[in-house]
């Protein structure tokens, strides 16, 4: 069963049940890991049952599913108010990526979930990170891209989706890799300004000279 999101303040408030499930499912995943997590221990620290937590989101994978959604439609909104009022499409990728940054590194558990569980195939054999927050940033950045290839900024021969896939690829491996840095000594010290600026030289590589 699919997570859908809800407008509905019983399930919205800050406390309700449905919040306090998405709330303690995510820390619970991001200390425990998903398939070290059972519903029963998510339901007892919520201070619910595990009908709830079945009736709120279908499953544990359901949950999960949840928490994507959440903070993607929430990256997205602040990235498309963000980039409201801006005039040129190479300064609104370097604000939506700067959205992405700040949101991941205010919610260390969303990106923990996002960077090491969000790409993982689960045994019903699908990616839980395809979401519809997901989705709509996906479409938020194309639309910024199909933008600048209407006004001819782009190489002609490069396409589209193959540039956004290169960009958020890049930046998903590096936040990775910083992440992985944090947690086990990885080889990866650089700041988060630095992933920006990297994304920057990458992206001017795809402008057609001026």
């Amino acid at each position: 069963m699919s997570a859908v999101p809800s407008t509905d303040p019983s399930r919205t408030g800050p406390g309700s049940t449905h919040q306090r499930i998405l709330r303690v499912g995510k820390t619970l995943f991001a200390n425990r890991g998903f398939e070290h997590t059972s519903t029963s221990a998510i339901a007892r620290q919520a201070g619910t049952s595990e009908s709830q937590l079945m009736k709120h989101f279908g499953s544990k994978a359901g949950l999960l599913e949840a928490i994507f959604i959440e903070g993607w439609t929430q990256i997205t909104e602040q990235s498309r108010a963000a980039i409201q009022d801006v005039a040129s499409p190479l300064e609104k990728l370097q604000i939506m990526s700067g959205c992405v940054l700040q949101s991941l590194d205010r919610d260390p558990e969303l990106k923990l979930l996002m960077l090491l569980e969000g790409r993982r195939i689960r045994r019903e054999g699908q990616m839980v990170a395809l979401t519809e927050g997901f989705l709509s940033f996906v479409r938020l950045a194309d639309g910024v891209l199909n933008e600048m290839s209407a006004k001819h900024m782009l190489r002609p021969e490069l396409n589209v989706h193959a540039i956004r896939s290169a960009l958020m690829g890049m930046l998903e491996g590096m936040l990775r890799d910083r992440f992985l840095a944090e947690r086990l000594g990885f080889p990866a010290d650089f700041k988060p300004e630095q992933v920006q600026q990297m994304l920057g030289f990458v992206l001017k590589s795809f402008l057609l000279p001026e």
